[in-house]
């Protein structure tokens, strides 16, 4: 028994040595240490032994079992480390091959313009609303005063869900003025910048989608001298002290009396030009004090409460802020136009 034990061990150190592969070491790990190997075939051989006989032969098959099992660490170690200098060569790096440089991208214009306004109101203690791009007629129109047969309801200018004029895509942000009558308390200072959509046609100042900044404050004593400050205020704070505005008499159904405040063009400084269609001017928003009548339909008091209202197209004001002559620069994402911003 003594000379099959050196024999098994003489073996097992042999093939252990000529192992490369992890798999090829735990076959030899079950053929020699295994509950069905050889050593184990061994020990089961101890009942033929005398009393005498068999801690001498136990003492000497674990010697065999430890020093395989040490054996068997060792190259495994060895394998490990070999396998690991081969994954360093495969993936070695050059680190004096020059790095690919990622360009860090930016805010749109628009958006830098978009961030510029709610600051300024923010800071003016207004809250940012934020409402659905598909609308119902009853909040797109009818709680805003425009009624049937109202140019602003035609299917030449609205892009309409269903036959019945119910459901829309927006085509302003003025229904969050009625989402925040409806459930904000009084009084109300808020602005609601989003996607609007109208049949135009795309030339150098529309698009059939723009977004827009509605903004609306409802309170006690509020006057048309309040809104037109503001909408200084607002001038001065995008696109400079001593910038030019004036205001010119309009109408719009939620609004009485109502306005619209153009800015002097950006590109000819008033002189007239294409950006401006040879005016001089270009229309920046629509504004007035808020109809009785809304105020009725939220259930405001008109006699105890008093508001004004404003419409900016975001679009232009970003042309005026960044001096852009053609609004179809903003839609195109041309790198080489966005990156100058």
């Amino acid at each position: 028994m003594k000379e099959q034990l050196a024999k098994i061990r003489a073996e097992a150190l042999e093939a252990l040595e000529r192992t490369s592969l992890p798999a090829e070491l735990d076959e030899l790990r079950v053929r020699y240490l295994g509950k069905k190997g050889e050593l184990t075939a061994v020990l089961k051989q101890m009942g033929s032994l005398s009393a005498e006989e068999r801690p001498q032969m136990g003492a000497l098959v674990n010697e065999v079992k430890a020093s395989l099992e040490s054996a068997i660490e060792a190259q495994a170690q060895r394998l490990e480390s070999t396998a690991m200098e081969a994954r360093l060569k495969l993936e070695a790096v050059d680190v004096t091959i020059p790095g690919k440089v990622h360009k860090q991208g930016h805010k749109h214009p628009m958006y830098i313009a978009l961030d510029e306004i709610k600051e300024i109101f923010i800071g003016m203690g207004f809250t940012v609303l934020d409402g659905p791009e598909i609308e119902l007629g009853e909040l797109n129109f009818d709680r805003l005063n425009a009624e049937e047969g109202h140019p602003s309801r035609d299917w030449s200018d609205t892009f309409y869900f269903d036959t019945d004029e119910k459901v829309m895509l927006r085509s302003q942000t003025s229904p969050m003025q009625v989402r925040a009558m409806d459930s904000m308390e009084l009084p109300i200072r808020i602005i609601a910048p989003g996607r609007v959509y109208r049949k135009d046609e795309v030339d150098a100042t529309h698009s059939p989608m723009f977004h827009q900044v509605e903004g609306m404050v409802i309170d006690k004593n509020v006057t048309m001298a309040d809104l037109k400050g503001t909408l200084n205020l607002l001038a001065e704070k995008l696109f400079g002290v001593g910038t030019v505005t004036r205001f010119r008499p309009h109408h719009f159904p939620f609004t009485e009396p109502s306005c619209e405040m153009d800015v002097q063009c950006h590109k000819c400084g008033g002189v007239g030009c294409p950006t401006c269609k040879g005016e001089g001017w270009i229309e920046l928003l629509g504004a007035g004090m808020i109809h009785p009548r809304v105020l009725e339909m939220a259930g405001i008091d008109p006699n105890k409460w008093s508001g004004w209202a404003f419409g900016m197209g975001l679009e232009r004001t970003a042309m005026r802020r960044f001096k852009i002559a053609d609004l179809r620069l903003i839609f195109e994402n041309d790198v080489r136009f966005l990156e100058q911003f």
